[in-house]
């Protein structure tokens, strides 16, 4: 009797652990419901749709087959891909190499510089376009003056107008605004790394780059996962830069995926259509998150 008495106050117990639990949880999951998950299925409904102003009909696929013969689009999926192929591996080997070098130096040290990384994430988006549009002025920017002035270029270039040189610069823009996060992860992630294993690699004669490569890479593998997914996202998801420096210009050389989504959805008010190609963004950065996910177990296990 006693038994069973113990058993029925832990269970008592568990529910009520579990229902205090659920109710702190739930703002959150409200938010998380009513703000991600419905909007996403929405999105999905509407991208059926021939959704405007001035008419809303069930169209089908319609909508993706326009997208896949839309000669703009398809410029800005290419523009996008770009963007992530060249930001993502040179922001996460960047912020691994300036991580390991800061590491090593004094607590003080180690701090102003995390802190000179990681102002460009904190300082707003517009503020740091504003500087970047300057620098790049064909007129008064900075790069022509010293270019200029050491002799490399003979005359000043328009290198937010000139279509060889635009993406280019939206892509440096983006690469300085990505790096503080991931020093700041990587830091962390090296003083969790097992210094007993460190030495007793060195002991065995291992070289600093054998020892980094057999003992601390694999320590900062799941740190490496998760920079490289949210580098990953805000790559494909480009738009603040765009709209404030480019507006996808000169002739559509900086036009991306998000920003056409936002230029046919609430310039053109084509809302299906914008809903059609957030489908296929999600879609594709689904498909580049898992390749990821498949490489850095593969290298885990290795």
């Amino acid at each position: 009797m006693g038994k069973n008495n113990s058993l029925r106050r832990n269970r008592v117990l568990v529910w009520r652990e579990t229902r205090a639990a659920y109710l702190f949880l739930l703002p959150a999951l409200i938010f998380f419901l009513g703000f991600v998950i419905v909007p996403m299925f929405l999105c999905l409904f509407y991208s059926f749709f021939n959704y405007t102003m001035d008419d809303f009909s069930f169209v089908g696929l319609q909508n993706y087959i326009e997208m896949i013969h839309d000669v703009i689009f398809r410029k800005a999926l290419v523009n996008t891909v770009i963007i992530v192929i060249v930001a993502v591996p040179t922001v996460t080997a960047f912020s691994l190499w300036v991580a390991a070098v800061i590491y090593r130096m004094h607590a003080f040290t180690r701090s102003f510089y995390r802190c000179v990384f990681y102002l460009p994430v904190v300082t707003g988006t517009v503020a740091v376009s504003v500087v970047w549009k300057w620098m790049f002025n064909k007129y008064t920017g900075l790069f022509n003056y010293v270019l200029t002035g050491v002799g490399v270029i003979d005359e000043n270039i328009n290198w937010l107008g000139n279509e060889r040189t635009a993406l280019a610069c939206i892509i440096l823009i983006l690469f300085t605004t990505s790096i503080g996060q991931p020093i700041v992860l990587y830091v962390a992630a090296l003083g969790n790394v097992d210094t007993a294993l460190v030495e007793a690699s060195e002991v065995d004669g291992a070289t600093k780059f054998q020892s980094f490569w057999k003992v601390k890479w694999p320590s900062v593998m799941p740190t490496t996962l998760y920079i490289l997914v949210i580098t990953t996202i805000n790559s494909f998801q480009c738009y603040a830069l765009i709209q404030l420096l480019t507006s996808g210009g000169p002739n559509h050389a900086t036009d991306t995926i998000m920003y056409y989504i936002y230029y046919e959805a609430f310039k053109l008010n084509r809302y299906g259509y914008g809903n059609a190609m957030g489908i296929f963004l999600a879609l594709v950065i689904a498909l580049f998150s898992l390749v990821q996910f498949k490489v850095t177990n593969s290298g885990k296990m290795d």
